[in-house]
């Protein structure tokens, strides 16, 4: 198992589809905490796994205020200052930020990121695919420095594919 960990910070998100399969996409990949500001999140069918009940689900006012203490925030946005995910490389522990399906980060956010990556498309992605692409960067990029970076990995060893949803 690696060191370290992840974790998801959703401004404003909208749509509780996107937040439900963010939500899915947290527990397989495993992040430790997923935080959403604003109010306009709601429980979404789409998180089949109720994921609340297994990592924090917190809804703050301000995302700033819930980073783990020593845990780096990374802003996934489409700026011209913002870094390639496929040049990047994760920090140990960090606190990826999304922006709402309406609306950039901005500066609010961006002055207390000290990182900013983008995904490097000929479009925009929605929120949830943004959320997966990241995590799944990271996964790969553990993996080939020789890492076990998260649980789902523990049953796929085993043969067991029940939990993880993988089939063979």
């Amino acid at each position: 198992m690696s060191r370290g960990y992840c974790c998801i910070g959703l401004d404003n998100a909208k749509n509780p589809v996107n937040v439900g399969a963010v939500l899915r996409a947290a527990r397989v990949f495993g992040v430790s905490m997923v935080a959403v500001s604003g109010r306009r999140y709601k429980r979404a069918a789409t998180d089949v796994y109720a994921t609340h009940k297994e990592i924090p689900l917190i809804q703050p006012d301000d995302l700033h205020a819930v980073i783990p203490y020593d845990c780096v925030p990374v802003a996934v946005e489409l700026v011209d200052t913002a870094v390639s995910l496929v040049d990047y490389k994760h920090p140990e522990r960090a606190f990826y930020v999304f922006g709402a399906e309406d609306n950039t980060l901005g500066k609010r956010i961006l002055d207390w990121c000290r990182d900013v990556v983008y995904i490097p498309t000929d479009g925009c992605l929605n929120l949830a695919a943004c959320v997966n692409v990241v995590l799944y960067d990271r996964l790969c990029k553990q993996m080939n420095r020789g890492e076990r970076p998260c649980r789902a990995l523990d049953s796929l060893n085993d043969g067991d594919f029940s939990t993880t949803g993988a089939t063979r």
